[in-house]
């Protein structure tokens, strides 16, 4: 018998270089697949769905996705929405950390400061708290339509 695919969450992180929320909006995201729900999260590399991949765009347009901007041009959430379509949520690191350090000049992982981190584990938090609403909103759906969810025990249902 085929096992039932778990529901996987995509997270489309901020691809910039030219601000410090892009490194953080990164180090959040890759923090949320490595340590937070790392059986869930899928993360879709946005120069390649911007060049045209058909399989991170594909995902984009089945799949929850959360948008991860690391500042207002918001260029995750509208690449997503032109080319897959509505995103699930948005997040806007600005809106977190403040302007003034999202808008810092480029952050190298090298130079990384308790204080980085500090903005990074906020980050994260969010994505996992916006993360487990849309799981906790699938789940209901499903659990309307069929006798199981297709979280397959990792929420309350």
């Amino acid at each position: 018998m085929m096992e039932e695919e778990k529901l996987k969450i995509g997270v489309v992180s901020c691809s910039g270089e030219d601000c410090a929320g892009g490194t953080i909006s990164r180090l959040a995201t890759r923090k949320m697949m490595d340590e937070l729900r790392p059986d869930n999260t899928v993360t879709i590399c946005l120069p390649l769905f911007l060049a045209g991949g058909q399989e991170e765009r594909m995902f984009a347009k089945e799949c929850p996705t959360i948008a991860v901007d690391g500042c207002d041009k918001a260029c995750a959430k509208r690449a997503t929405e032109k080319y897959s379509g509505k995103v699930s949520s948005g997040i806007l690191v600005s809106d977190l950390i403040g302007s003034a350090a999202a808008e810092k000049p480029a952050l190298s992982t090298r130079d990384i400061t308790t204080e980085h981190q500090v903005m990074v584990d906020q980050v994260a938090a969010e994505i996992t708290r916006q993360f487990d609403e849309i799981m906790a909103k699938n789940c209901q759906e499903q659990s309307k339509s069929s006798s199981t969810c297709s979280c397959r025990g990792n929420c309350d249902c």
